[in-house]
């Protein structure tokens, strides 16, 4: 049996950027969260789409032909194999839902920076 999960808890655990933090699982996906400031990179996940709930904040999330703008409590899903480059500038806090084992730089992506954790998250 499982406890609740208190997502501010959660948040308040650690204070990396660009590392999600496994809080639980459903199925065969991870529910991650993370704090994010600055940008992320140009990268693709061929095989899996990616949802972003924005918690707190704003996030930015560029695709080739369009950027998306998402602030408190907007979510978005990046389809399986679009390229897509999440930023954002004054900091935020999201919740993303991807399969189990899915890279955060995806499977095609730029030159990772010391900033970007690559990793299949941490757990807490």
């Amino acid at each position: 049996m499982t406890e609740p999960i208190s997502l501010t808890t959660a948040l308040a655990s650690f204070s990396d950027r660009w590392s999600p933090r496994i809080v639980t699982r459903v199925n065969d996906h991870d529910i991650r969260v993370a704090k994010v400031r600055g940008e992320h990179i140009w990268h693709t996940h061929d095989d899996a789409d990616e949802f972003f709930l924005v918690l707190d904040g704003e996030l930015t999330i560029a695709l080739r032909d369009r950027t998306v703008e998402l602030r408190r409590g907007d979510v978005f899903t990046v389809p399986r194999g679009v390229e897509h480059k999440p930023s954002s500038e004054g900091g935020a806090s999201i919740l993303m839902v991807e399969p189990t084992g899915t890279l955060t730089v995806g499977d095609r992506h730029e030159d990772v920076p010391d900033h970007i954790d690559a990793t299949i998250g941490h757990a807490l």
